[in-house]
């Protein structure tokens, strides 16, 4: 077999869409499994539709993700250009187009807007217009006459009309469609430019494109790719169609939901690795229960037949859950250098905000977490003293008070408030008296921090906030209870 070669072909539009991001990983994979060969092609033929410094959203958010292309506008492998408005500067399309017509496959069409807008029919309560091959039937001499005189056309497939046509799809199978159904699409629109439909063959046959990954909305399309391939007599490539990607209430993953693309997701916090590794498991599953995989362990395991046909639902809860095991895994250095932010959003006293962070690393799922779980630091909150009680610790109210009243003179008499010495200091008040730590422990926790969930127990918190202003809460704890 030929060295695989795959491609990730984007149109630049604005952020990368979740559903392009596995179109791009899967691609990847399916080339690194094999040690072949990843190319980026940029797709921008759809002028309308460009969005400035989308290119740049592409570009980075490879580099981000560890999608490392081997060919590519900045990379050329000898099968350039890479741009797709640059290749049809080139004229690369137009020539197709014109051995296609010589061949007969395809055709000049010189039809009006209020020509094909008479053509248009309801079916099904939507419109459709089903071109009639109107032009097919052109004479030789009235083409060029057409030509010669300026006027607008476009270039069509010509597909017949009767019989059927059948493609193949490594992860559908055989589909056989009627060929009445395969309109006469246009390869090459009236302002020169190739359509998508068109430039894809083209291209993935020139580039040597081996294996064509892309979302099932191009199922329906294929049997026309299919057709160009054999009208050009070039060898049709695998094909490998994605499931779709809907949200949890099955409905196509959009803009609107708020998750859509990489970029949103990493403006919400999460980390690009959780990211990707999530993104590998909407539509393929790996041998085992395993579920957590760097890219180099995707690359060895990834075997695109393992894909699914169902839709893949992007559930949120599941990616929080990953994300807060890479974090785990992170290295401290790396991760506080990603909390320190958020952290400093909320805290803006002299706090140690590194222990902060040590405390928060295993206790969030994604970093707009933080501040939940550290805002008592920066200022005691209002808190209710029925938070004292507390069955499974055995404490209440009158008991919190007289914890409270007999460790704060042990607490003003303490200079050393590093967590090991307070947690000396009052593990003996505690021996001393013969309860249970979290007897003491809990009305303690619950003055300095006003809360009942905190990321770090007493004397943790104590360290971090100091001498003073951990008395300082302790006596306002006893003042609340005494109320």
């Amino acid at each position: 077999m030929s060295r695989v070669r795959t491609r990730y072909a984007p149109s630049p539009t604005g952020r990368m869409h979740v559903g392009n991001l596995r179109t791009a990983l899967y691609a990847y994979l399916i080339a690194k499994h094999e040690g072949g060969d990843f190319l980026l092609r940029i797709e921008d033929t759809d002028q309308e539709r460009y969005v400035e410094g989308a290119v740049e959203i592409i570009y980075r958010t490879l580099e981000e993700t560890g999608l490392v292309h081997d060919e590519g506008p900045d990379k050329d492998g000898g099968c350039g250009p890479y741009v797709q408005s640059e290749r049809q500067a080139a004229g690369i399309y137009l020539e197709y187009a014109k051995k296609l017509v010589e061949k007969g496959e395809a055709y000049y069409c010189f039809c009006t807007p209020e020509r094909l807008n008479s053509l248009r029919k309801t079916v099904n309560g939507e419109e459709i217009m089903v071109y009639d091959k109107h032009c097919l039937h052109l004479s030789k001499e009235e083409v060029e006459a057409n030509l010669a005189a300026g006027l607008p056309y476009v270039i069509r497939q010509n597909n017949p009309t009767t019989g059927t046509t059948t493609f193949s799809d490594d992860i559908y199978g055989d589909i056989t469609v009627d060929n009445a159904e395969l309109d006469d699409m246009v390869l090459i629109k009236s302002d020169g430019y190739p359509t998508y439909n068109f430039a894809n063959v083209v291209d993935d046959h020139l580039m040597g494109i081996t294996h064509v990954v892309r979302g099932n909305e191009y199922l329906s399309s294929s049997p026309k790719y299919n057709r160009l391939y054999e009208a050009f007599g070039w060898e049709v490539p695998v094909y490998v169609h994605c499931p779709l990607i809907t949200d949890e209430e099955h409905h196509k993953l959009s803009k609107r939901s708020g998750h859509s693309s990489f970029e949103d997701l990493l403006d919400q916090g999460f980390l690009s690795e959780a990211i990707v590794n999530y993104v590998a498991l909407l539509g393929w599953s790996p041998e085992g229960n395993r579920e957590i995989f760097s890219l180099e362990d995707m690359i060895k395991e990834f075997d695109y037949r393992r894909m699914s046909k169902s839709p893949a639902v992007f559930d949120m809860t599941k990616l929080r859950w990953m994300n807060s095991e890479y974090m785990k895994a992170m290295d401290f250095d790396k991760f506080y250098a990603m909390a320190e932010p958020y952290i400093k959003d909320v805290i803006r006293k002299d706090l140690d905000c590194k222990k902060i962070a040590a405390m928060v690393k295993t206790r969030i799922e994604v970093f707009p977490d933080i501040a939940g779980h550290i805002d008592f630091f920066e200022e005691l909150p209002e808190y209710d003293t029925a938070m004292y009680t507390h069955k499974k610790m055995k404490t209440n109210a009158e008991t919190s008070l007289k914890v409270l009243e007999d460790v704060l003179p042990l607490l003003e008499a303490q200079e050393d408030y590093s967590n090991d010495a307070l947690y000396e200091l009052l593990s003996k008040y505690v021996s001393d008296t013969g309860v249970k730590t979290g007897f003491v422990m809990w009305p303690i926790r619950t003055a300095v921090s006003g809360k009942q969930m905190t990321p770090a127990g007493a004397t943790e918190i104590m360290e971090v906030l100091g001498k003073e202003e951990s008395l300082k809460r302790i006596r306002k704890g006893i003042e609340l209870l005494k109320a």
